[in-house]
Order: C-alpha cells, then structure tokens, then sequence
C-alpha cells in the first residue's frame, strides 16, 4: 500500500473498510462458538461509548490519569472478592489471558531467583494447558514439563505432577476449566501438593474464573479452585470472555503484594523518564480498561446471573444431543460452557466445513496426547438464542460429511510427509506441500478438512514448522 496523495474523504474510506470486511465471519449473528464473546446489542453500545471515551488516554503513567487507577483498582478489587482473596491480595488488569500468563510466569521466575537461588527453572503443566504457558516458557527461557492427564476425565494427573518436581520446579500450573475440553483439574489436590513442596501454584481460570462462581451460585457443584485453597498463589482471568468486555481485558492476581512485585519492571539507566511497568506494555490505551470497567456496572450481578443460567440451559440441550446421537460422541463430559465431541464413524474435519459452509463457526481441535481430534464449541449468550437452529443444521451436515471425500489430499502428499519427518522442512519441501494443497500465493482454500487431516497426522513440531512457514508467507 501507499499513501494516498490526497487523504481519502469519509465516505471513501469506510466504503473501503466495508469492502476489506466483506469476507469476515458475523461475530454478531449468534451463530459463531469462538473468538467473539457478544452479550447483546445494549451492553456493547455502553462498552463501546466508554471504550472510546478513553481510548487516548494512555496508561503508561498512572499519575497523569489517575481515573485509569481508579478503574483498575476497582477492576481488581471486584476480581479479588469474586475469587475468594483477602486483603492481602493484589492483581493487576491486563491486555489478555496470554499476558496474564505470561506476567505470572515472570513472577514465579524472578520470585524463585531471590528467594529459592534457582537458576534453571522449570514449571509443570498438565497436556490439557494452555498454549500460552508455551509461550512463556519459550519468552522467558523457562522449562516446560508437560505431564499426562487422564484420558477418561481429560483432568491432570497428579501423581504425574508430582512425580515431575525437581528442585529447579518454580511453578505448577492447573486450569479451570481447560479450554479443549471445560473440565476443570483437581486444583485443591494440585495446589496442595504445590504447598508442601514450597512451590508456587497458578490456577488458569481465563475461561472460568467469572462464570464458574455464578454457576455455583446457581447450584452447579463447582470444585474450589481459587484462593479459599491455600495453596493457589495466583489466578488469571479473562474479562474479555464470560464477563463480556471488549478485547482485551484480563487480570492477573496474587495471593500478596509481595509476590505481585516480582512482575513488575523498572528502569532508570537511560536518559530518558524513569520506567515503571505493572504490564508487559508500556503505552496502552486506557479505552479496554474503562470498557471493562462500564460493561460489569451496566450488567452486573442479576443480568450475569441471568446470562448463566441461559448458557446452562443450552450446554445440557448441547450435551444431550451429543450422547444420543449415533454418530457422536463426547470427548469427556464439560463441567462449563465449553465442549469437545468428534466421531468414530464420520470425518469430523468434514463436519466442521459443512458447518460452516452453511454460516456456522465451530473450531477443529487436531490430536495431541490423550485427546483426539475433535470439533470445539465455547457457548456464549448470543449462541443461546441459536441452538435449536444449531442443532438441526449439525445434523444435516453429519449426513453431509458422510457423502464427502477423505484422505485424499494426505494421499497426495505422503510421499512429502515422509521427507518431511525425516530431513525436516528443508528445500522447496514446503512450496511443494502448499502447492498440492493449493495454498500458493497466500490463499486460504475454500475446505480447510483436507489441511488439517494432513496437520492431524504430522508430529507436533512438524505442524507447527509448517504453519509459521506458511504464516511467514502469508503475511507482509
């Protein structure tokens, strides 16, 4: 692109805007389970006017706009009562559940080279984690040990945990639930085995951290999993999901202050302003901040509580049509908003392009571990006004991936995969694989089955060799 000689007028350039946004998903439409969290047209008008009445402001010196503290510490004081902390407790809001990840790894790290001399360190996760531990592992040159979870349950195996701690463990991690499957770990265990040998213990809650207390309240029998267990130290979770602020919004908590500081950075050796930072972002628009901050005050408690109970309603209409279908099958049985189910009898890559050919957008998940691949659903509150719909248009295309084509782009390219897995991605390797499976040029196929049948049967690294190769490509 380049500049236009002249700016463009008004009109010119939303016209524009609208066209590069013609082939985008209706995150609006009810009928995309990911990425989009939408509570109606209300809330995100409120969430919209705030976010824009402070999207200039900049967070990056809290004494030039001390309403942004005042959000936040009111953000964080309300996530520390929801999660059962005392006054001791502190937390910080963040961009996102990666960035809360990643900034409680950072503590654990810097807290475990003052106070426990650890030079190597190493942090435990169960399979079912999220990527993002990966990423902090791989940012901050902490070792990830990756321990096996029940493959009827899909929940960490704590025996394994503990049978994985060394002297160099700074950090366990559980989740609550796990997003692949909405099963939640059996975090008191967990955490308790964290207290005994003095090591720290993270309780991933992005996804159920706000929802999973509400769904107490409604008489779910939700397992404890925050800081009434003694051994939880830190917490993170998303606004950005079940609590329906615009993106991003998260937090990051900490049983004390003191363990909140190791996250923190500092720095006055340079010419210029001294440096404090609560986040990994320096400048950042105050605008996410005050959009979270309206959204819980213009929902709050009895409008959550009504979202809730709808989301309960449509999980079991879910979940029952799953165990009675022939073709179906539920990976384990959620005990949140979020649901795995593939098949033993139907390509269930196929049924994922069938659905969303027909204007649904449901996740493939390929196999990892004790997982297989499966089709994933995270059910908000604008899906609940779509599930019958949902349903029988998921039947309709259970009938259809029946009549399509397997295996046939895999076929093609074994001969290459076996090349592959031996030498790597080396050559023009990868430019024959995305030739045969017509991606040249950056283009996104129409089906995306035949892909991930192909990605489904690579090893992990291979997969993801293979996608930042082609991602590199993609991108300008």
């Amino acid at each position: 692109m380049l500049l236009p000689k002249k700016g463009l007028s008004k009109e010119e350039l939303f016209k524009l805007l609208d066209e590069i946004a013609a082939n985008d998903v209706d995150w609006s439409s009810g009928r995309v389970f990911g990425y989009v969290f939408d509570p109606g047209r209300e809330p995100i008008e409120v969430a919209e006017k705030a976010l824009l009445k402070f999207y200039h402001k900049s967070g990056l010196d809290f004494t030039v706009f001390p309403s942004l503290l005042k959000m936040e510490n009111d953000i964080v004081d309300f996530a520390i009562r929801h999660l059962n902390g005392d006054e001791n407790a502190a937390g910080t809001f963040t961009s996102g559940g990666t960035e809360s990840i990643i900034l409680a790894v950072k503590a654990a790290r810097d807290y475990a080279r003052k106070k426990r001399k650890i030079k190597n360190p190493e942090m435990i996760v169960p399979e079912t984690a999220h990527a993002a531990f990966h990423k902090a592992a791989h940012y901050l040159d902490v070792k990830l040990v990756q321990t096996p979870v029940n493959p009827t349950t899909m929940k960490a195996d704590v025996k394994a945990i503990e049978k994985a701690i060394t002297k160099n463990t700074i950090l366990i991690v559980g989740s609550a639930p796990c997003y692949s499957h909405g099963v939640i770990d059996p975090i008191e265990e967990m955490s308790e085995i964290a207290r005994k040998h003095g090591i720290l213990f993270h309780t991933d809650a992005c996804m159920g951290g706000f929802l999973l207390p509400l769904f107490r309240e409604l008489g779910v029998d939700v397992p404890p999993f925050d800081f009434s267990l003694p051994g939880v130290t830190s917490i993170s979770m998303d606004l950005h999901k079940y609590a329906y602020a615009p993106k991003g919004a998260s937090v990051v908590l900490y049983r004390t202050r003191e363990l909140r500081k190791y996250q923190y950075f500092a720095c006055s050796r340079w010419t210029g302003y001294t440096m404090i930072n609560t986040t990994i972002q320096s400048t950042k628009s105050g605008g996410p901040l005050a959009a979270a901050w309206a959204t819980l005050n213009f929902i709050g408690k009895e409008g959550y509580l009504e979202f809730a109970k709808r989301k309960l309603e449509a999980v079991q209409k879910v979940v029952n049509f799953i165990e009675n279908h022939p073709d179906l099958e539920l990976i384990t049985k959620p005990e949140m908003t979020l649901i795995a189910f593939t098949s033993s009898t139907v390509n269930i890559f196929n049924i994922i392009d069938e659905m969303n050919h027909m204007g649904w957008y449901i996740q493939p998940a390929l196999k990892y571990g004790k997982s297989r691949e499966h089709v994933h659903l995270s059910i908000n509150y604008s899906n609940v006004f779509k599930i019958d719909e949902f349903l029988d248009d998921l039947s309709q295309a259970i009938e259809r991936a029946k009549m399509s084509p397997s295996g046939t782009l895999l076929k093609k390219v074994k001969p290459l995969l076996a090349v592959v897995k031996t030498i790597g991605l080396k050559g023009d390797t990868l430019f024959k694989l995305m030739k045969i499976a017509g991606l040249e040029g950056g283009k996104l196929p129409d089906r995306f089955a035949p892909i991930n049948e192909v990605l489904n049967e690579l090893p992990p690294q291979l997969r993801e060799e293979l996608l930042i190769e082609f991602t590199n490509m993609t991108f300008r």
